[in-house]
């Protein structure tokens, strides 16, 4: 699924910034996609927490090859050393079968998500252990397709901005937010094209 804003929101963005025009130019080979489901996705997040794009890719691909089908049951009663071969820590092991559990038992509101605004769904999806502000901001970046969500702890967003804005000098938090008030409401297609320009792989969840 491909938001239905991207092409408005492309077009906004080349209009308002031209280095990021520049970026949607360049990179116009791929989209944002959904793949809708829930548990994949915020799966995917935890598996890629603390890695490089790189890694966190090839630990995926070694999981979807002996656990084809990535479901709330069958991760919750895979192997510990099968998961263990395909690099994951203990911790994130520990993470995924609490998600599992989060699921199998309807703990988490999913009929109300929709409804929620951003910030209301980050505060329910970081009560579950594993999952942290920018798990969830992966969430609803690449599941929920929410248009303006800005990750500011994302090391790859951090390093782009710098590259593309500030001539690779550090950039703070604040230095971050006052650049983005120029990509409002489409903080997370700028966000996107930004990772794109670090990346040959473009980034999924």
């Amino acid at each position: 699924m491909i938001p239905v804003y991207w092409q408005l929101a492309t077009h906004e963005l080349t209009a308002n910034d031209p280095v990021m025009g520049q970026l949607i130019q360049q990179y116009d080979d791929a989209l944002l996609k959904s793949h809708g489901n829930a548990f994949t996705t915020l799966t995917r997040s935890i598996v890629g927490q603390q890695i490089s794009v790189k890694a966190a890719e090839c630990m995926w691909q070694k999981m979807i090859h002996v656990i084809p089908d990535i479901a709330p049951q069958v991760i919750h009663d895979t192997d510990e050393e099968l998961l263990r071969q395909c690099g994951l820590s203990y911790r994130k092991i520990g993470y995924l079968r609490n998600l599992s559990l989060h699921f199998m038992t309807d703990r988490l509101n999913i009929s109300e998500w929709n409804a929620m605004d951003d910030e209301a769904l980050i505060r329910q999806l970081v009560q579950v252990k594993g999952i942290g502000r920018w798990t969830a901001e992966m969430f609803l970046i690449f599941h929920m397709l929410r248009p303006d969500i800005l990750p500011l702890d994302d090391i790859g967003l951090q390093r782009a901005i710098s590259l593309h804005y500030f001539d690779r000098q550090v950039v703070s938090k604040k230095n971050m937010l006052d650049l983005a008030q120029q990509w409002k409401p489409w903080r997370s297609v700028a966000t996107w094209y930004l990772w794109r320009s670090l990346d040959p792989l473009p980034v999924e969840y």
